[in-house]
């Protein structure tokens, strides 16, 4: 399978002979950055905000999933699970769904705009996860230091940062650079993308993998 990042908390992903998935396409008039110009089988919005639920920013007539449930479409599984704005003391708080997207066992999971640690008995509900795309730029989603924190907890074999300060961007967030430090790292090489073959072929420790956004 293959992983693009687009900017802010966009991603596509896609796998030979299965349905191809995008995460959270953003409207660029509010986020910045060009027009997106994708197409997918499925489309996956964390929280109901301009960055994040732009369908008209993905072509083709995509399966909308938007909240908690189990779905599987084209071979993809796909199981939503609720992460904030269901307590009583933040009901204003918006709703954000984590998505566990799996393509022949290979586990990805799109925090979207998580904004707090999750319990363990909550990480323990999510199965084991291989991918994990987390916001590390704070705003609405995690910062570095609590970002550092989930990931030390959900154990992914492979960390792909999102939703941090982009050049383009309109959205006022951290540097990546906090999230390196506050994970011990200092440089770091960027890929165009990330293409797994199966769960065989991942890092055992924890690896981060910084992507170049494919908007150009």
């Amino acid at each position: 399978m293959e992983i693009n990042w687009y900017g802010h908390s966009c991603f596509r992903l896609s796998e030979r002979g299965m349905a191809s998935v995008v995460c959270d396409p953003y409207d660029h008039r509010q986020v910045g950055f060009e027009a997106l110009k994708l197409k997918a089988d499925i489309v996956t919005v964390s929280i109901d905000l301009p960055g994040h639920n732009y369908l008209s920013g993905v072509k083709g007539d995509p399966f909308i999933v938007s909240g908690p449930g189990e779905y599987e479409v084209g071979g993809v599984f796909i199981t939503g699970a609720q992460t904030n704005g269901h307590v009583k003391r933040s009901e204003d708080e918006p709703r954000n769904t984590l998505y566990v997207i799996d393509y022949n066992g290979i586990t990805v999971a799109h925090l979207g705009d998580l904004n707090r640690v999750p319990t363990q008995a909550e990480v323990e509900a999510l199965g084991p996860l291989n991918i994990a795309l987390v916001p590390v730029g704070g705003g609405g989603g995690l910062n570095a230091s609590k970002a550092a924190e989930v990931i030390s907890l959900l154990e992914p074999s492979i960390v792909i940062p999102m939703h941090y300060e982009t050049p383009g961007s309109n959205i006022k967030l951290d540097p990546l650079a906090k999230f390196l430090k506050e994970m011990g790292l200092t440089e770091i090489e960027t890929s165009p993308s990330l293409k797994v073959t199966s769960p065989n072929s991942l890092p055992e420790e924890t690896h981060v993998v910084v992507l170049d956004s494919s908007r150009s």
